[in-house]
């Protein structure tokens, strides 16, 4: 497998793990309690919320393990 298919599909994975906590934890958030939205609504926030937390923490993720990898270029 070529390196950049391999870093392609470690990123698939990573978000979508991330997304998947996101989602279980902001499960917890009764959203009907402070805002005056339908089941339904409230359904398709709890999705479109954990997909954004999920992928802001996925690519901060990747992001800092990819600049630990360029600090050996530092020190080299």
């Amino acid at each position: 497998m070529d390196t950049i298919g391999i870093q392609a599909l470690i990123n698939i994975i990573t978000q979508l793990f991330f997304i998947l906590i996101s989602f279980w934890s902001i499960q917890g958030i009764h959203f009907e309690r402070f805002l005056p939205i339908r089941e339904q609504q409230g359904k398709v926030l709890i999705v479109l919320s954990s997909i954004a937390i999920g992928y802001l923490c996925a690519s901060f993720f990747l992001s800092f393990i990819d600049n630990i990898k360029n600090l050996t270029f530092l020190i080299n």
